[in-house]
């Protein structure tokens, strides 16, 4: 059977940076074993597959790969999918107005916008559902220090110190001093496993390439098959939870523009938004651009 996926950069307005992303249409029939055999294929950080909806009511349901495992929630898929679905669905619709996608993850439902400003790249927002908590202890810092390639006195800035935060997938968030610590950085797999397991590590800092920039990020998952990611969503809502403990930001709204991947030659932003109530995170959203780079069929 001949399926369309389409090749998609993610948190970019510009083709060949940000994070890549395949998306296999009509991928029914398709079973586990087979789609983890096409994103190993496909050989990027993730592989989304497009299946009917449980309920009719959305607009479809998402099962996404890494080359090595499922998972349960990430967050350049869902923004690169629902800009496709909208891109594919109504065009026309988005020349005038916001366009709504809902996508059915194993995480459950989640609700996306999408719009294209006139000369502009699509973007795509969604919100997060489920917000950032804490999901555990972390290492002493000399031991995550040494597992990065750096030395203890390397991590922290202000009140930030490591925290392990989980938006629906876990990310040990690691504050770093400045950009060129961070960019020294060169994670030992002898010690990533046992110190991290196969949690994602978060790297960031307040230092940035670009100056209407707010963080810089690095991010790294040997155990996910991603051994450096250009730009991740899911720690960027994990993030959320650790910036309520360590900045205690006001109340009402507030954006967070992280780059990410410039060390890899794939410069990515993520927008974080943040809505805060009586000192309490209310809601939180991701999004990005996304642009189309190609297409084509996979026999299958």
């Amino acid at each position: 059977m001949k399926r369309p996926y389409y090749l998609l950069d993610v948190f970019t307005d510009v083709p060949l940076a940000g994070n890549p992303l395949a998306v296999v249409l009509e991928s029914s029939g398709l079973d586990t074993e087979r789609m983890q055999k096409i994103a190993r294929e496909f050989n990027l950080s993730e592989t989304v597959f497009i299946l009917d909806p449980h309920d009719p009511v959305n607009t479809a349901r998402l099962r996404i790969f890494t080359t090595v495992k499922e998972l349960p929630f990430a967050g350049h898929p869902t923004v690169g999918t629902a800009a496709l679905l909208a891109e594919l669905r109504a065009p026309e619709h988005l020349k005038s107005r916001h366009v709504g996608v809902v996508l059915e993850e194993p995480i459950g439902i989640v609700s996306c916008t999408v719009r294209r400003p006139q000369g502009s790249a699509t973007l795509a927002h969604f919100d997060l559902p489920k917000l950032p908590e804490q999901a555990g202890t972390t290492a002493p810092k000399f031991r995550i220090a040494a597992a990065l390639g750096l030395a203890e006195a390397d991590l922290g800035f202000g009140a930030h110190q490591p925290a392990l935060y989980s938006a629906g997938l876990p990310s040990m968030l690691v504050p770093v001093k400045d950009l060129a610590t961070i960019a020294r950085a060169r994670p030992d797999l002898s010690l990533f496993g046992e110190i991290f397991g196969e949690t994602a590590v978060y790297l960031y800092t307040t230092e940035t390439c670009e100056k209407e920039n707010d963080l810089h990020a690095r991010m790294f998952g040997p155990a996910l098959g991603v051994f450096e990611d250009p730009a991740t969503g899911a720690a960027a809502a994990a993030l959320a939870g650790a910036l309520m403990i360590f900045e205690k930001p006001e109340n009402g709204d507030h954006t967070v523009r992280i780059e990410q991947g410039f060390e890899m030659g794939r410069p990515s932003l993520i927008v974080l938004g943040m809505t805060v109530a009586d000192g309490v995170l209310q809601n939180a959203s991701i999004g990005g651009p996304v642009v189309v780079i190609g297409q084509g069929t996979i026999d299958l």
